[in-house]
């Protein structure tokens, strides 16, 4: 949906004007990690647009343009970022988050690269249904995967769950209620039996929407917590290790992505 004078896309406030030609967009939930992430790309970044949760700076990168546009929390703003960037000609997007671990091998500071989602957010059924599967792109995933070698970051490929709620889908009692319904009582052990890494909320939006819209989709996600061995207490170093290492991961992937042969 567009606003008539202007041809700016509604939630995100922005145009094909503004973006210079962007294909290619780093995707936090925080609007204040945008500034960050973006002066990782290049120091002379700038805001080009930020309205609501939605955040937007450009770079340019080997005379690219790149978009860093944050999501918000969740499933259902995240879907409107990719949609309407997608309505302005973006065509890769990477998923720069946070998570908390849930196997004991995964330790604060590594980045978790998402292979693939359970479906869990409540709204990527709107863009197809439960049974299509939530995975990222090949050339996503192995760009993520140089990336954190080139970096020394240390990483897993693997599967997230992403969940519509943060209290009681990713079974936390604490909360205000203070306990976890029954249909969730017991999700977190049977995720570690199916190999599941971690929980999150928005990965599978991202990586079935553009699978769905043939576009590129990918998630890089630095570990601030692990359920299995720390508990639910988030420490402001471990969050900001955890940030810190996911940024610096998808920052050169997106600069791999722009120097393989199918950069553009």
């Amino acid at each position: 949906m567009q606003m008539k004078k202007s041809g700016k896309v509604y939630h995100l406030n922005l145009n094909k004007d503004q973006i210079q030609g962007a294909k290619y967009v780093l995707l936090p939930g925080d609007p204040f990690r945008c500034e960050a992430i973006a002066k990782k790309l290049n120091i002379q970044s700038k805001q080009i647009a930020w309205k609501r949760e939605y955040r937007t700076w450009l770079s340019k990168v080997n005379d690219k343009s790149i978009l860093t546009t944050s999501t918000g929390i969740g499933g259902p703003s995240t879907s409107i970022a990719i949609d309407e960037l997608a309505q302005l000609g973006v065509k890769v997007f990477i998923r720069v988050g946070t998570t908390g671990a849930i196997r004991k091998k995964v330790n604060i500071g590594d980045v978790i690269i998402t292979s693939g989602a359970v479906r869990f957010d409540g709204t990527s059924t709107q863009y197809a249904p439960i049974e299509y599967p939530a995975v990222a792109h090949y050339r996503v995933i192995n760009a993520l995967v140089e990336a954190a070698h080139q970096q020394n970051v240390p990483y897993y490929v693997g599967i997230a769950a992403s969940c519509a709620t943060f209290y009681p889908g990713q079974e936390r009692k604490e909360s205000f209620l203070g306990f976890v319904p029954r249909r969730f009582q017991g999700l977190t052990d049977e995720l570690r039996r199916l190999n599941v890494l971690c929980y999150e909320m928005e990965a599978s939006v991202v990586l079935t929407l553009c699978s769905v819209m043939r576009l590129m989709g990918g998630c890089v996600l630095g570990v601030i917590l692990n359920r299995y061995k720390d508990g639910e207490k988030i420490a402001l170093e471990d969050l900001e290790k955890g940030e810190e290492n996911a940024i610096k991961v998808a920052v050169r992937a997106i600069k791999i992505l722009l120097s393989s042969k199918n950069g553009d």
